[in-house]
């Protein structure tokens, strides 16, 4: 009976073999780098009450056991590795499985069309968590970059509403609740939330996403915006 014999592969220690693996040319690498973003974000979603993610910090479901969302970020003034970012507006679409801290993240990015070369693959590292530093934990929330584009970002601010509009594909309005004193909104301060500690609740009104396979509508559904100063790590 003839042996089969193992190939000379197969016996290298196992050590050597796991250091002879191609990498994967899937997997986004962090690089941190010097970055700062400062400015404003707002966001609709499809909880139906305020969402639950700010308060426990992404560990409460979501009130529909998932989270379908856009965010509007109206950049006041940033850089990244010295590019200025001052006065861009940045678009996103998120589809969330599950509780926000568990991930499965999929992400699509809408960059200014005004943007540099450098401030728009900038702006990209940033939201992809692989600039590092307070977007970081992106880099392990994203499961999947589905889309990235430059597109005319139409971001308008009143005193108590908001509004984004990307062509037809987000097309959002929101309103801040009133509270008992009409001067001063409904709002969640000094939280340990990532995106910022001051939070004011709001409320979705025409609020349509029509992009990548997703046809949402979160009219009359949670919505909140946040106070953003992010920096890199450096």
């Amino acid at each position: 009976m003839a042996l089969n014999r193992r190939t000379d592969a197969d016996r290298l220690p196992i050590s050597q073999r796991i250091d002879s693996r191609m990498p994967n040319p899937g997997r986004r690498q962090m690089r941190p780098t010097n970055w700062a973003l400062k400015g404003e974000l707002f966001m609709n979603c499809s909880c139906t009450v305020f969402c639950p993610c700010v308060v426990s910090l992404g560990q409460h479901p979501p009130t529909e056991g998932y989270c379908q969302t856009w965010f509007g970020i109206a950049v006041d003034s940033g850089n990244f590795e010295g590019e200025p970012l001052d006065g861009l507006n940045i678009g996103l679409l998120i589809d969330i499985p599950g509780r926000m801290s568990e991930g499965g993240w999929k992400v699509a990015v809408y960059v200014d069309e005004r943007a540099t070369q450098k401030a728009y693959n900038g702006i990209l590292q940033i939201l992809s968590g692989a600039a590092g530093g307070t977007t970081g934990v992106f880099h392990y929330l994203v499961s999947e970059i589905i889309g990235a584009e430059r597109e005319k970002v139409i971001i308008e601010k009143d005193v108590r509403r908001r509004k984004i509009t990307i062509g037809r594909k987000v097309q959002g309005e929101i309103e801040l609740i009133e509270g008992k004193d009409p001067d001063h909104p409904v709002m969640i301060s000094n939280s340990k939330y990532w995106m910022g500690p001051d939070v004011f609740v709001a409320r979705g009104l025409q609020s349509k996403v029509r992009d990548y396979g997703r046809v949402w509508d979160f009219g009359g559904k949670s919505a909140d915006i946040t106070p953003i100063d992010w920096k890199g790590p450096r």
